[in-house]
């Protein structure tokens, strides 16, 4: 019985192993190394890569950036853009390599901005233009969402109208102010007609691609639960091409902004009043090339404006609920 337990304390479980290894031996509770299958190495592999995963979605910090990180990483460079194009700008008048008149100076269109706020039409400039343009685009969203989904869900209405559609956004905007015009005369009408002639297309073509990208698994699991129809429409297709849905959007607001800035120029009323791209017409009609450069940056910074007030805050959250978004 003594020499028994000495053998068992002798042997350690590193001994037992190294014996079990040779070629013809068995493991200690009789399994052979063909007893373990490779599908077994490689399933246990996965499951701890997919825990390694889950671990590290929840260890994402969800907290609000603070303060001085966003303004550094933000805010700060494109200030320093624009100073430099500010610093460069004032450095080429100096050199004078063209006339005054043709390229004004940093101060000459300040003094502009400074005197249509003083006069009060700054403002009335800029509004003027952002109520057609988010009108107009409110009318292409609801006119182009339905739209997007009946190509894209219809074959025969995808291979009759889709051509068409492509088309039709590949025609520059100001194409469409002269007939617009002859149309529906020189109103409001006639600026939204235009717009949504220039924002449907890109509207329709983008949620077109957004459902095109949908995984057919989805739409096999939504069926199976009992979403099928328009119920399928709003709760599988929709959310699954958001992404590309958000990217027509995108698009769509351009094309809205860039048909409404081609009518203003173009047609011209005392009853239509003065929003940008009559204050741009206005400024070459006058030879003022400090209001043609101040309705430039009046609607260079209202696009930007809208990009970063709406879409960028709307992309980011759809990114955000995909877990696409990584926080640098």
């Amino acid at each position: 019985m003594a020499s028994t337990e000495t053998t068992r304390e002798e042997t350690s479980p590193g001994d037992a192993a190294r014996e079990d290894t040779s070629p013809g031996g068995t493991a200690a509770g009789g399994t052979t190394p063909g007893d373990t299958a490779p599908g077994d190495v490689s399933s246990h592999g996965d499951m701890a890569g997919l825990e390694a995963g889950l671990d590290a979605l929840d260890t994402v910090q969800t907290g609000r950036t603070p303060l001085r990180e966003t303004l550094v990483k933000k805010v700060l460079p494109p200030v320093v853009a624009i100073a430099l194009v500010l610093v460069v700008w004032q450095i080429l008048v100096w050199a004078r390599i063209t006339d005054d008149y043709k390229l004004p100076s940093p101060g000459a269109v300040w003094g502009e901005v400074s005197d249509a706020w003083t006069q009060g039409t700054l403002l009335g400039y800029i509004w003027t233009s952002v109520s057609r343009g988010l009108l107009g685009f409110l009318l292409a969203l609801v006119i182009g969402t339905p739209l997007g989904l009946l190509v894209a869900r219809v074959k025969f209405v995808r291979a009759a109208i889709g051509p068409i559609l492509s088309g039709l956004q590949s025609l520059p905007s100001v194409a469409w102010v002269p007939p617009a015009v002859i149309w529906l005369g020189l109103n409001d009408s006639m600026m939204y007609a235009v717009i949504l002639l220039g924002a449907v297309p890109s509207i329709a073509n983008g949620l077109v691609s957004g459902v095109d990208q949908v995984p057919p698994l989805f739409l096999r699991a939504g069926r199976t639960l009992g979403a099928t129809g328009l119920r399928g429409t709003w709760h599988i297709v929709m959310p699954a091409a958001l992404p590309g849905y958000l990217a027509g959007l995108k698009q769509g607001w351009a094309f809205s902004w860039r048909s409404l800035m081609a009518a203003e120029i173009i047609a011209s009323s005392p009853d239509l009043g003065v929003g940008l791209g009559q204050l741009l017409e206005n400024g070459r009609t006058v030879g003022s090339m400090p209001m043609v450069f101040l309705a430039i940056f009046l609607i260079l910074i209202v696009g930007i404006a809208i990009d970063l007030l709406i879409f960028s805050p709307l992309e980011r959250r759809v990114l955000r609920g995909r877990g696409l978004l990584v926080k640098s």
